[in-house]
């Protein structure tokens, strides 16, 4: 790890350390639900033709703010009616502007599973995402150590949390094959280090990945052109967020990428 992602690692792990003084680990407990109900996330993501998990992110090292003013509500909703498969909603709050209410106010506003995208590195942010309403975590690769990446997806597992998987080249691909056997894998086209994204990421990993796991690519996507040849590779789902949260019309932009053409309200 270094330069940006190592940054971020390191302010959350202080700021998990200031949540768990604020609401220590067995009180989170307590408020987990005895019979939580989960929305299927990697169900979700094989149906036939790419599915598109459409994310809620307000604001990014790289571009700054996006959408100023747009409720999470609002933005879930458009997604919803656009045809997304899942919501992510980035709860990182220092870079990214988000927060565990996001999460929960997404999930009060749509029937979508919901994977929560942060930096996970401790296990009590995984029992945050189950308390919050989450219905997937997502673990990077990048930024754990194998034992780590391996008690953070065992605990997900434990509170019926669906994993998604990040890994960015060949070596991080082999960790999580052989340390967890991963079986939803995301693919970031963007270098968490320096934020650089290269599509290409994902044709060269792809053929690495064993027949039978699930594989989403992530970051770089703009136009239908790019979902048609990700799904004639074999790409099962593909996440978007800051082409959409940019859009006049988050609705009608998914709809164009996933190729639905216009709503039914357009069509009345």
């Amino acid at each position: 790890m270094s330069n940006v992602l190592e940054r971020i690692v390191e302010v959350t792990r202080d700021e998990v350390r200031r949540r768990r003084k604020e609401v220590p680990l067995a009180l989170l407990e307590s408020r987990l639900a005895p019979h939580r109900e989960g929305r299927p996330f990697s169900e979700a993501l094989v149906r036939p033709g790419v599915s598109i998990i459409a994310e809620h992110k307000r604001r990014s090292p790289s571009a700054g703010e996006i959408r100023a003013g747009a409720t999470v509500t609002e933005i879930a909703q458009a997604y919803e009616r656009g045809g997304a498969a899942a919501i992510s909603i980035l709860t990182e709050g220092p870079h990214f502007g988000g927060t565990l209410a996001d999460l929960e106010e997404a999930r009060a506003a749509t029937g979508l599973p919901i994977l929560r995208k942060d930096f996970m590195v401790d296990a009590y942010q995984v029992y945050e995402a189950a308390v919050a309403g989450a219905d997937a975590i997502l673990l990077i690769v990048a930024a754990l150590e194998p034992e780590e990446l391996a008690a953070l997806h065992h605990e997900a597992l434990d509170l019926d949390l669906d994993v998604l998987v990040e890994v960015h080249d060949e070596p991080e691909l082999n960790i999580a094959l052989e340390v967890i056997d991963a079986d939803v894998i995301g693919i970031n086209n963007r270098n968490l280090t320096d934020f650089t994204v290269d599509v290409e990421r994902t044709y060269e990993l792809l053929s690495d990945v064993p027949a039978g796991k699930t594989v989403v690519s992530e970051s770089g996507f703009h136009t239908r052109a790019q979902i048609e040849e990700l799904e004639r590779v074999g790409i099962d789902a593909v996440l978007i967020g800051e082409t959409l949260m940019r859009a006049p019309e988050p609705e009608l932009a998914l709809r164009d990428l996933a190729g639905h053409g216009a709503s039914s309200d357009d069509q009345l």
